[in-house]
């Protein structure tokens, strides 16, 4: 019987094994095999990227200003933790300074996640006021939303500790950066940036884009319920009107 010579080019070209391959740390986390727990913390270790999915979502749906300035601030941290870490030039723990190219000190994960607790902590107590602070659902509501917030954080710095993807000062530092950058920034935001949103959404390119501030409604939430509500209310008996014509 003839044999047919089949030539397949991937299969056939030789490797080059020259190359040298990196792995994209950005969401790139490795557990211990078997480790169910590693496992778990893996996958919390990767909420940064949750959250800031989330960002882009409201910030494309709510165009609210206040959003987008959070948003840039989360930015900038990044930013800040990318100037410490080749400034102070501290490798990761000993398991992983052989796998990663990149400095430990400080942890951008719990820098980030601090970042983002303490602004929101900030948000609730001096933002988000509504016009009932009294009311048992709004108290519930607001220790709900701080305390989901620093539980994150607790757990994601652990993650990054559990993991050995950084020591233990590293994710304190990192932590410790987070909050006083989030206090600056939300002091900034507050004081410089807020005032200046109604001149912002005159803008024609603001109105282009639809951006808008949301600063003097005490509950947006409420607000956009009441509205929504009343436009179908309005919608439905004109509906309705118009049929019987």
């Amino acid at each position: 019987m003839d044999t047919v010579d089949i030539n397949i080019p991937y299969l056939t070209q030789p490797i080059n094994n020259e190359i040298e391959w990196t792995p994209f740390s950005l969401t790139f986390v490795e557990y211990p095999k078997g480790d169910t727990v590693g496992k778990l913390l893996a996958l919390i270790s990767l909420a940064p990227f949750g959250i800031g999915a989330g960002f882009v979502t409201l910030i494309l749906f709510r165009r609210d200003l206040h959003t987008i300035t959070f948003f840039l601030g989360t930015l900038v941290s990044e930013g800040l933790n990318y100037f410490l870490k080749h400034t102070i030039q501290e490798p990761r723990p000993m398991t992983r300074s052989s796998e990663y190219n990149e400095y430990g000190m400080p942890s951008s994960h719990a820098q980030f996640v601090w970042f983002f607790a303490t602004y929101v902590i900030y948000f609730v107590f001096i933002r988000l006021h509504h016009l009932n602070n009294n009311t048992i659902i709004e108290n519930v509501s607001k220790f709900l939303i701080i305390s989901s917030s620093v539980l994150m954080a607790v757990i994601v710095c652990f993650s990054r500790i559990y993991l050995q993807y950084h020591t233990v000062s590293q994710v304190i530092f990192g932590s410790v950066v987070g909050m006083m950058f989030a206090t600056f920034w939300f002091t900034l935001t507050y004081l410089v940036f807020t005032p200046l949103f109604p001149t912002i959404v005159s803008w024609k390119m603001s109105e282009f884009l639809l951006l808008r501030d949301t600063t003097l409604i005490p509950n947006v939430l409420w607000f956009e319920y009441t509205n929504t509500r009343q436009e179908v209310r309005a919608r439905s008996r004109k509906l309705v009107s118009m049929k019987s014509q």
